[in-house]
């Protein structure tokens, strides 16, 4: 599950988003937030699709732009 940086989202909303939606740490959650910022994109989850799929739509319910590559 890759996130994409934006120019609209605020870093306390990324990182509660990872909390609540992908399980992560607070710390695990800032640290994603801020490779998302500064790479561009980072890879915030790993695992079976099926698992994967709701939580990428949760992130963009959420307006995190979010994809599942393979």
């Amino acid at each position: 599950l890759v996130v994409y940086n934006d120019d609209h989202n605020t870093f306390d909303w990324v990182i509660d988003c990872f909390v609540e939606i992908c399980k992560h740490s607070l710390v695990q959650s800032e640290q994603l937030s801020y490779m998302v910022h500064f790479k561009g994109k980072a890879i915030v989850k790993t695992g079976v699709k099926k698992v994967i799929k709701p939580m990428k739509e949760a992130l963009i319910d959420r307006g995190l732009s979010a994809v599942i590559e393979d």
